[in-house]
């Protein structure tokens, strides 16, 4: 009976499995399926009551930290006295005092905690190191390659770019073997922070399209029918970022004999509020709050709707989207698309070829171009043929995986010395 080889590379991220992070989790399985021995490591456990398929298909071996350090003192403890055993132990406590004295926070000490415990647990055959996000998660993966004296590397994907300070970004990456991000907006903030020009790595998501059905014939609906009404899609966390504020907005002022339905998709901080919003503009009723929602449920709605809108903008806290995989997996039912021209989307949609993009924050220009695409089933028709051809000819998920797989196993075999 064969037996799963042990892993060579740990992979960390803040919480896992996410119904959000589908592009976290195309990323394993496509590591898994090319061979990579490797290990998750979470800093929370899930909090999403489903999961994708392809999270049932993950067969890697996952441990939890503790979220917080009172959750499990014992481990905690044995994971502080193993590391001030290890030779790693002078450099980690410079480069952590350093950081608690520009970050007093218990935030920071819980990720010195957390490091001790994936340190002291870490089984001996890991040779690399690799975490999703640079913020918190990749303090912690920092410190444990301090204390092990192991390499580490980077994805970097939104928020962690955006809300991260500049030392921080700038130390992390001289730290690291290397790193990738997905946008070009991404990668210039970053190469602008970067000790070396090729420290970091432009790989796009793209999309597993093994994972989607062939587009649907859709019905030529164009909102002129009340028992038949022009179907909107938009799926996401209800954070600031998202625009589902803006949307609702818009949706306020479309023509009164337009006929239409929403349906969003997605948990989120903010739902609440929208809601309220929602019943304020007199939208409850055309509005579906489905919630947090796997994969299949996920198809089936885009391949239902005759439009899909993404209104993202920049919070007030500077958190931004990178590339939705969302609007990739709109396109992979040909369906058409409005969204903003805004952070990594334009990399993908070209205003008026796969789509329509308009101003962040432009509440009248959502709503025109939502109106106008809701009455033009024809030109729907063609967006949505042309979104769905640049995805399958320049954003596969093979190549970027190809790279990421050849550069972890590079590391691996390279001995994992940081």
């Amino acid at each position: 009976m064969s037996t799963a080889p042990e892993p060579l590379v740990a992979i960390a991220m803040k919480g896992y499995p996410r119904l959000s992070e589908t592009f976290i989790a195309q990323e394993l399985l496509g590591l898994q399926q090319r061979g990579l021995p490797f290990a998750i490591w979470s800093l929370r456990h899930p909090t999403d009551a489903d999961r994708h398929l392809m999270h049932k298909q993950i067969t890697a071996p996952v441990t939890y930290l503790p979220e917080y350090l009172h959750d499990d003192p014992r481990r905690v403890l044995r994971g502080a006295l193993s590391a001030l055993r290890r030779p790693g132990v002078l450099r980690l406590a410079a480069v952590f005092l350093r950081d608690l004295a520009r970050d007093p926070t218990r935030n920071r000490l819980r990720r010195l905690g957390q490091a001790c415990v994936m340190a002291h647990e870490l089984p001996a055959g890991i040779a690399h190191l690799h975490v999703h996000y640079l913020h918190t998660p990749a303090s912690v993966i920092r410190y444990v390659a301090l204390l092990r004296r192991l390499s580490w590397s980077f994805s970097a994907h939104a928020k962690d770019i955006w809300t991260t300070p500049d030392w921080e970004k700038r130390e992390k990456i001289a730290a690291a073997a290397w790193g990738v991000t997905c946008t070009r907006d991404g990668h210039a903030e970053l190469a602008r922070l970067s000790d070396r020009a090729d420290k970091v790595a432009l790989v796009y998501h793209g999309l597993d399209l093994a994972r989607f059905p062939p587009p649907p014939s859709r019905l030529g609906r164009d909102g002129g029918d009340p028992a038949d009404p022009v179907r909107f899609v938009t799926i996401g966390r209800a954070v600031e970022k998202k625009g589902f504020d803006d949307l609702l907005s818009a949706l306020a002022r479309l023509p009164a004999t337009l006929h239409w339905r929403l349906t969003h998709i997605g948990g989120g901080e903010k739902l609440k509020g929208l809601k309220i919003l929602a019943e304020v503009l007199g939208l409850s009723e055309r509005v579906t709050w489905a919630g947090p929602q796997a994969q299949a449920a996920v198809v089936t709605a885009l391949r239902e709707a005759d439009l899909f809108v993404l209104p993202s903008k920049q919070a007030d806290n500077g958190d931004r989207d990178g590339l939705p995989n969302v609007v990739m997996e709109a396109a992979s039912q040909a369906l058409p698309i409005v969204a903003t021209d805004f952070a990594g989307i334009p990399e993908f949609i070209g205003d008026g070829v796969e789509g329509v993009l308009v101003a962040p924050g432009d509440v009248a220009a959502l709503a025109q171009a939502m109106a106008e695409l809701a009455m033009a089933p024809e030109r729907r028709a063609a967006l949505g043929a042309a979104a769905h051809a640049r995805l399958t000819q320049e954003f596969s998920a093979a190549a970027g995986l190809d790279r990421i797989y050849r550069k972890l196993l590079s590391s691996a075999r390279a001995g994992g010395r940081g």
